[in-house]
């Protein structure tokens, strides 16, 4: 569509013919890797890759026990999906709700010894997937690039005003 590639004055700015390119390659290789995790962690611990960063987070909490909504804005889910998420964690056993003691409307989410341990019995096959789809493909360099472009995209993307307009604080 030559109409969507040329400026026009006063028009959209459109992307350039190597910046189509780019977009395109990293929509595609976001989403196969997502799949490719999602696939591997259903396959293997039987829960979407979503479910498994809730539980990494709250394995790295203090004392594995985190407020619902840091937990929601850690993991860039609104607050409906991450307690959906959780009320499935919970069927499970692999996590369960308590009140927040400082704060009485709130609740923690608190990973449990049986969450801790399908975590732990799930984590090396992840690890696996993870450095077989990304980082035996990239070079040293290219690694380090990479990380340095996503944390610059990732900064970007994320305003320090809290009354951004931010799924994780709807």
């Amino acid at each position: 569509m030559e109409y969507m590639t040329t400026a026009s004055p006063g028009g959209p700015r459109w992307l350039t013919d190597e910046e189509q390119s780019v977009w395109r390659a990293y929509l595609h290789a976001t989403t196969l890797m997502e799949d490719h995790l999602d696939r591997q962690l259903q396959r293997d611990a039987g829960m979407p890759h979503v479910y498994y960063g809730l539980l990494v987070n709250l394995s790295q909490a203090p004392r594995r026990r985190k407020r619902m909504t840091d937990l929601a804005k850690d993991a860039k889910i609104t607050r409906s999906r991450l307690s959906h998420a959780v009320a499935r964690l919970e069927k499970n056993g692999w996590v369960r709700r308590e009140d927040c003691p400082s704060d009485k409307r709130g609740q923690n989410a608190v990973l449990t010894d049986e969450g801790y341990d399908m975590l732990a019995r799930s984590a090396p096959g992840h690890v696996e997937a993870v450095r077989q789809a990304m980082f035996a493909r990239l070079s040293p360099q290219q690694v380090q690039s990479l990380g340095e472009i996503m944390q610059v995209i990732a900064t970007g993307l994320q305003p320090e005003d809290m009354d951004a307009d931010l799924p994780w604080l709807r």
